[in-house]
């Protein structure tokens, strides 16, 4: 809304004057029993790549209850989440349905002692005014960010300014920490986390016993989509990748994929020489878990290779718009490829060479056992 719009000046002028709080500039928050952290507008791979929020409450209050407003485009990115006790999904198009909003009424007056609305990207007004509906006793949330003034920075006690271009290279599990650390929240384990059971990971082994067969060879795993066009590396590269793998390492190889990767998988699966199994529309902890039992595993920036980065897993994440050093998972032995703005222009060679180094030092760690 434009500032100079007299409607929009009208509705702030009324939201302030019903919903509008005194600002508080004690940050001791007591010994907080229940915390709600309302994350309900981020993406998938936003949300599980800003674990470190989480940890970083539970590392604070290890015996709080920790609670989290999601939404139905991200949820599966905390489902087994560890650190979390209960989530509720906060979905707009059944927010006029009666049970559903007395269900969601009843999530946000639980008796919380303090609510956070983190912010990396944008800051959404949605998340604010829940916020505000909630019967927390303390709100936390950003009065700006990146220099731009969030309009609804009066609904929340404590008003924190962000700002990533201060630091634009900083990785947004550390970014996302800044909005607890004035209350003196943090913690030094920035990876992301992804809780699997027994199921899972037998479901995993039994997947790559029965399809891959893969016995003494090593194991390795595709991501070949992305919800954005500018994040998919060239298919015919992933094409000539699998083919030389296949070839030099006697790889054993599999793709995973949702429904929404439907074209690239199929256009893969048909121009590769030998047929190639797909883990397709798993669940996000049965992934996690075939690709903790895999070698390696290459993917697009987008959501999978966050939950890749969950796990011990080495992997080559490949870059084109977005900033590696902001997004790539955290870890000794996850890699990215990038050059440019266009995905295009991380070369083949570029990450075939990087195959070659883990492959070859994992292959000589094995003959040294």
């Amino acid at each position: 809304m434009s500032k100079t719009n007299p409607i929009s000046r009208l509705l702030f002028f009324i939201l302030r004057l019903i919903f509008a709080v005194k600002e508080s500039a004690d940050k001791d928050l007591g010994n907080p029993k229940k915390i709600l952290v309302i994350r309900q507008h981020n993406q998938f791979g936003d949300l599980l790549a800003s674990v470190s929020v989480f940890r970083a409450i539970k590392e604070t209050y290890p015996e709080a209850e920790l609670s989290v407003l999601v939404s139905p485009d991200n949820f599966y990115a905390i489902t087994k989440n560890k650190f979390i006790d209960r989530y509720f999904v906060f979905n707009k198009s059944a927010i006029l349905t009666w049970q559903y909003l007395k269900n969601l009424k009843q999530f946000l007056h639980a008796g919380y002692d303090v609510v956070i609305v983190p912010a990396t990207v944008s800051i959404s007004a949605t998340s604010c005014m829940l916020s505000r509906f909630s019967d927390a006793k303390k709100r936390i949330g950003p009065e700006e960010l990146d220099g731009k003034i969030n309009k609804l920075n009066f609904l929340f006690h404590h008003r924190i300014k962000l700002s990533w271009l201060q630091h634009p290279d900083a990785h947004v599990s550390d970014f996302s920490l800044d909005i607890l650390r004035p209350f003196g929240i943090n913690t030094h384990n920035y990876k992301s986390e992804i809780s699997f059971d027994d199921t899972d990971k037998f479901f995993a082994q039994g997947f790559i016993l029965e399809y891959i067969k893969a016995g003494e060879k090593p194991v390795i795993g595709f991501h070949v989509g992305a919800g954005k066009p500018p994040n998919r590396w060239p298919l015919d590269n992933y094409i000539r990748l699998i083919e030389e793998l296949k070839s030099e390492f006697s790889a054993a190889v599999y793709l995973t994929g949702s429904s929404s990767d439907k074209e690239e998988l199929e256009y893969v699966q048909n121009k590769l020489t030998d047929e190639i199994v797909v883990f397709k529309n798993k669940t996000i902890p049965q992934l996690a878990a075939i690709i903790s039992e895999s070698t390696l595993f290459i993917t697009n920036d987008t959501g999978v290779m966050h939950v890749a980065g969950s796990t011990s897993t080495p992997q080559i994440s490949i870059f084109g718009p977005t900033n590696p050093f902001n997004w790539t998972p955290v870890g000794d032995n996850k890699l990215f490829a990038h050059k440019s703005e266009f995905i295009s222009d991380v070369t083949y060679e570029e990450v075939y060479e990087m195959c070659n180094v883990i492959l070859t030092e994992k292959i000589k760690s094995n003959n040294e056992k």
